[in-house]
């Protein structure tokens, strides 16, 4: 069949969860048998997010072919376990750089280049996805970031628009608002939904199918108000609640038949509900999950979404091992050798976290000799490995004045140093060592069990700088192994204390290739080891 596209727009208000629903209506496909992507576009002018403080936009999530991407690549790789590329994450800055660069090439012959025509043709082009030839895809799905109304994105909605009448009934377009409760008037409003699609119909796009975000319950009728006002067929008015996890949306979409309205509006004949048997077993195990794991995050940003990827990691992990992980966030700034004991109180397990800069690096080596030395179960995960590799360097080796070149370029004991082909780079954004590497595991460690006894695995990473080769039998004569090594580079991957409870630290990300169905195995084995 030829691929369908289904477009993802968002009203009245940002983060409403258009990648959930997004990822959701991934899931629904896939289970009944469709090849599915799901593609970002995001309006503003970066690059890529790279270079965006977490503060202002989350973690920034690698793929395996090392592009820096939105987080919700995340949430659509946790929820179908596709694998995600630079072609699934598009940005306003791409698209003009695409274009700005042909312009000086000459490619358009001396023409004005504006933003319609030239512009929308280029976007377009990567919603059709036409670079991916090799792929025959079922449906692709198309998240555009940011609201209706946006002067931003004016021109993504636009090339839908255009896209909508080329495509004719091999586009639906879904589009998410909100429908705000007002405690006063005790009453739901449907207004801004209204204005919502009004805005979007003033673009010259109808949409198919309504995903309303609410926090009460919408009954019957208030659904046919909104369908009759906005020209939508009452089934094609689906309700987004609040819910207990994120991972519960795809079955409330399912059951209120999103993925059956999407085909019906497409022309392709609906069939059977698919059972999905091994989600709802596993939202089964995290409803039935009573024990509590208390785990603390040792990092500098007090957010929820600058280390959203590990902390979905661990959920999973938790959910798997039939625990609830506890996730406590311990600021790395405020720790001191004073205080460590009080901040780590309770906790049954230590993630330290990855990061860039000085800021709050202390704290996190603070925490790394209070943690190995009292036998808490610990995972550093790339700086956090590092900094588990200058502590004990400090502590153990007796080097008191260990570093990172990243932290003190004078350092006379360089224990982590820049990677050899860093050393001559001076921009910013896209340079580090970043997607997907090899890793070879020693036989009888415990990454080696933990990894179910494979030899060879592939991580992805984001980093600069490296652990020094020089200082490698010193670590491994004093206790610290180095357990996975990268073949081609000699480059140490993972430090293990093997006498310890659960000491492991990683120069890559694990946290990028956890999935609902398929937990990361070192999640799996530090959260079980959390537990006893």
């Amino acid at each position: 069949m030829d691929t369908k596209y289904i477009f993802v727009t968002g009203g009245v208000v940002s983060s409403l969860g258009k990648g959930i629903i997004s990822a959701s209506i991934g899931k629904l496909l896939q289970a009944r048998g469709y090849k599915v992507t799901i593609q970002k576009f995001d309006p503003y002018i970066n690059i890529d997010p790279g270079t965006l403080n977490p503060y202002e936009h989350g973690e920034c999530y690698v793929t395996e072919d090392g592009f820096e991407t939105d987080l919700d690549l995340g949430h659509y790789e946790r929820f179908t376990g596709i694998r995600t590329t630079r072609n699934n994450s598009i940005t306003t800055g791409r698209i003009y750089k695409t274009v700005i660069d042909r312009e000086r090439h000459g490619d358009y012959l001396g023409k004005t280049i504006q933003v319609v025509p030239h512009i929308t043709d280029e976007i377009k082009r990567r919603m059709l996805r036409k670079d991916e030839t090799d792929e025959q895809l079922d449906f692709v799905i198309t998240e555009v970031g940011g609201t209706i109304g946006d002067i931003e994105s004016a021109p993504f909605m636009e090339a839908i628009r255009q896209l909508r009448w080329q495509l004719g009934r091999n586009a639906v377009c879904v589009h998410l608002t909100y429908v705000p409760y007002l405690k006063a008037a005790d009453e739901l409003k449907t207004k801004p939904t209204q204005h919502s699609v009004k805005e979007l119909q003033g673009m010259g796009i109808q949409p198919d199918i309504l995903v309303l975000r609410t926090e009460r319950h919408l009954d019957d009728s208030m659904r046919m108000k909104v369908a009759s006002f906005c020209n939508v067929d009452l089934e094609c008015v689906v309700q987004s609640e609040d819910m207990p996890s994120i991972y519960e949306v795809p079955v409330s979409m399912q059951h209120q038949g999103l993925d059956a309205a999407i085909l019906r509006k497409i022309g392709i004949p609906v069939g059977e509900t698919p059972a999905m048997k091994p989600w709802h077993d596993f939202l089964d195990k995290q409803r039935n999950a009573k024990q509590e794991v208390h785990i603390g995050l040792v990092g500098k940003y007090d957010l929820q979404d600058a280390y959203k990827s590990i902390r979905e990691s661990l959920n999973l992990a938790g959910i798997y091992n039939d625990v609830k992980a506890k996730l406590h966030f311990v600021n790395s700034e405020e720790i001191t050798k004073q205080n460590i004991a009080e901040k780590l109180e309770g906790l049954q397990g230590v993630v330290i976290c990855p990061g860039f800069g000085q800021r709050g690096i202390e704290g996190k080596i603070i925490a790394a000799e209070y943690t190995r030395t009292h036998d808490i179960p610990t995972f550093g995960i790339c700086l956090g490995m590092q900094m588990m590799v200058i502590e004990f360097a400090r502590n153990v080796l007796g080097y008191q004045d260990a570093n990172s070149r990243e932290m003190d370029e004078q350092t006379p004991h360089n224990v982590i140093d820049i990677m050899e082909e860093q050393k001559s780079i001076t921009q910013m954004g896209g340079t580090m060592r970043l997607g997907a590497y090899e890793c070879e595991l020693v036989k009888g460690s415990r990454v080696y069990e933990a990894y179910g006894e494979e030899e060879l695995i592939s991580e992805r990473h984001r980093h600069r700088y490296e652990f020094n080769n020089a200082y490698k039998d010193e670590y491994e004569e004093q206790g610290m192994k180095c357990v996975g090594i990268n073949p081609a580079a000699d480059l140490v991957e993972i430090v293990e204390i093997p006498e310890k409870h659960w000491y492991i630290g990683t120069q890559f990300h694990p946290e990028y290739s956890s999935t609902v169905l398929h937990p990361h195995p070192l999640f799996m084995s530090f959260v079980k080891a959390c537990g006893h």
